[in-house]
């Protein structure tokens, strides 16, 4: 079965299973989308320098899985649909937060004001207990964690999940979201956090 097909026999069994099941990380893939007599790929560090220029808003997306809250940092993040209300974002298939946001089958997006960087580096630790010390409330449709201070979020169920590269895209229907703070957005561009100022 190929990478697609995995990720949609995952999204499906998520459907369909009256308990959670954990979900393994895909094999990494091969990433090369050109023959090998043509033209090789761009150069990796090239490819992140200009793709840096591009600003982006910062968010925690989290869960809440049989074994208590999980989550991650993600800039990889953007909305979808208006109708039916759709939002996606793109996590790495080497992650170990994923497999269990797909257990959950449901996740919180929380978009990070521009005084909640350390809160952002915290949650881009891999293997540290990054809710210690955090109080969180859980999302009023999924129960995943709401996060302090974060000046949005949005509330959604797993519908689909596609490869994309050495990343996975995941979109979610958003069930419940809300504002509850109007303050500056934490951006991150070229490698560093900054607010915006209009």
């Amino acid at each position: 079965m190929g990478h697609a097909g995995m990720a949609a026999t995952a999204v499906r069994h998520l459907r369909a299973a009256g308990s959670p099941t954990a979900v393994e990380p895909l094999p990494r893939p091969v990433l090369r989308a050109v023959r090998e007599d043509e033209r090789p790929p761009v150069d990796p560090a090239e490819f992140r320098r200009v793709l840096g220029h591009f600003a982006s808003g910062v968010t925690i997306v989290t869960a809440l899985d049989a074994t208590g809250p999980t989550g991650f940092a993600c800039q990889s993040f953007a909305s979808l649909s208006l109708d039916p209300p759709l939002v996606a974002f793109m996590v790495a298939r080497t992650s170990t937060t994923w497999p269990r946001i797909a257990d959950a089958g449901a996740f919180c997006v929380n978009i990070l004001g521009a005084g909640q960087r350390e809160l952002c580096r915290s949650f881009a630790v891999s293997g540290a207990d990054k809710f210690a010390g955090v109080d969180w409330t859980p999302a009023p449709t999924s129960g995943s964690p709401l996060l302090p201070d974060a000046p949005a979020w949005i509330d959604c169920a797993i519908t689909a999940v596609h490869t994309g590269g050495d990343h996975l895209i995941v979109v979610g229907r958003v069930d419940s979201l809300g504002a509850t703070e109007d303050s500056d957005p934490l951006l991150f561009h070229r490698g560093r956090f900054g607010r915006f100022r209009g």
